[in-house]
C-alpha cells in the first residue's frame, strides 16, 4: 500500500520549520497529547535499562554530567535543527491506517536509511519530533489525516564529533531468538 509520505526539507524550508519548533520547544510548549503513543507510558525492564544506558552513554561522550539538566536541554533542542544536517526529512502516514501499516513504515524507513548509506550519506532517524506535530502542521502543511512518524537527519556525518563515534551495545541474538532444527 505504500503508506508512507515524506516532506523533504533544505535551505529556507528547513529553516522555517527549525524556527517554529526550536519555538515551541523554547516555550516549553510540547504536544501533551502525542497523536501516537511511541514509547510506553512508563518503561520496564529490559527496555528501562537499555534506553538509559544509551542516553547516558551519549551525554557521556558529550561531557554532559548527570544533573546538568540545562545542558541536556540542549543537546535535546539540536534535535529540533537536524543535527545540523542539509537535509531534513519528516514522515507522516495517514492516521486512519493501522498496525500492519506501521509496520510497513517501518521497512520502508529502513531502507531508506539503507539507501542513504549506499550513496554515501548518513542518516539519524528523530522520534523527538513527535512532540511537536501541533507547531510543525501550519509550516509544513500537514493534512488533518496526517500523522507525524519521525523526523530524520541526512548528510554527511561529522567523523569528529564525539557522538558518531558511539556504538549502541546489542543483545546478543540468543537473548531473542529460539533457534531450532540446525543440529
Amino acid at each position: 500500500m505504500q503508506p508512507w509520505m515524506a516532506r523533504v526539507l533544505t535551505g529556507a524550508a528547513k529553516d522555517r520549520l527549525i524556527a517554529a519548533v526550536q519555538a515551541a520547544f523554547d516555550a516549553n510548549e510540547p504536544d501533551h497529547k502525542q497523536e501516537v503513543q511511541y514509547y510506553p507510558a512508563e518503561f520496564f525492564e529490559p527496555f528501562l535499562g537499555r534506553r538509559r544506558k544509551v542516553g547516558w552513554d551519549l551525554y557521556g561522550r558529550l561531557g554532559i554530567a548527570r544533573g546538568e539538566n540545562a545542558k541536556m536541554k540542549a543537546q535535546h533542542r539540536r534535535n529540533f535543527q537536524f543535527f545540523d544536517a542539509p537535509v531534513g526529512i519528516v514522515f507522516t502516514i495517514d492516521r486512519r491506517l493501522a498496525t500492519g501499516s506501521w509496520l510497513d513504515y517501518g521497512m520502508f524507513l529502513q531502507n531508506v536509511m539503507t539507501a542513504a548509506r549506499i550513496r554515501g550519506l548518513d542518516t539519524c532517524a528523530q522520534a523527538a519530533w513527535t512532540h511537536w506535530h501541533t507547531a510543525m502542521r501550519p509550516v509544513l502543511g500537514l493534512a488533518d489525516t496526517e500523522t507525524v512518524v519521525c523526523g530524520m537527519a541526512l548528510g554527511h556525518a561529522d567523523p569528529a564529533a564525539p557522538e558518531n563515534a558511539m556504538e549502541t551495545e546489542r543483545t546478543p541474538a540468543h537473548s531473542f531468538a529460539q533457534f531450532a532444527g540446525f543440529d
